[in-house]
């Protein structure tokens, strides 16, 4: 397994060791003991499935006091995954980092609490798994806006297709008062 960071501290992409022949591949997509040695030594509470066709875009998710961290990757097709830094007082607040996740390349992104969260699909479907920190919490989410200017996150498509929760979402400034400390 190979661990590298991401553009912004305790963000990570991981790339597992896959072993492949003529009946296919394998690989551990988790392995609690390789990982924390990797630096992600968190306890997942649950794990989600989504499933979404080209064009959707899911995000900016968080949720404070609650925070998850996200461990994400793509079963099917292929996703362009984003995590902004939304601690108040981190020298990367507002800062985000994306890469493009695929069921090809079986690159996973840890994104850590602390950080919201999403990603928008890039094949005919898409369908991505994520492990989580925390349980979900409707009363903690924080849903911030995924074309907020002062974030300027370049996602690679236009006109994308969004809930009506993401349609509503405020931006980084506006949710100021319900943000995480950092440190």
């Amino acid at each position: 397994m190979r661990v590298e960071p991401a553009q912004l501290a305790d963000v990570l992409i991981i790339e597992p060791q896959s072993f492949e022949d003529d009946r296919g591949f394998f690989f551990e997509s988790w392995n609690r003991q390789r990982y924390a040695a990797a630096g992600i030594d968190v306890d997942f509470v649950q794990d989600n499935h989504a499933r979404s066709v080209m064009g959707v875009l899911r995000g900016l998710h968080a949720q404070h006091p609650h925070d998850q961290g996200k461990l994400v990757r793509a079963l099917n097709g292929e996703i362009f995954d984003v995590a902004v830094d939304i601690r108040k007082g981190s020298p990367t607040f507002g800062k985000w980092v994306g890469i493009e996740l695929s069921a090809t390349n079986r690159r996973q992104f840890f994104v850590p609490p602390g950080f919201a969260h999403g990603y928008c699909v890039l094949s005919t479907e898409a369908d991505v798994e994520y492990k989580c920190t925390d349980y979900y919490s409707p009363d903690d989410e924080i849903t911030i806006a995924w074309n907020d200017p002062d974030i300027g996150i370049e996602w690679p498509l236009t006109n994308p297709i969004v809930s009506s929760k993401d349609i509503d979402a405020q931006t980084l400034k506006d949710l100021a008062h319900r943000l995480p400390q950092y440190g």
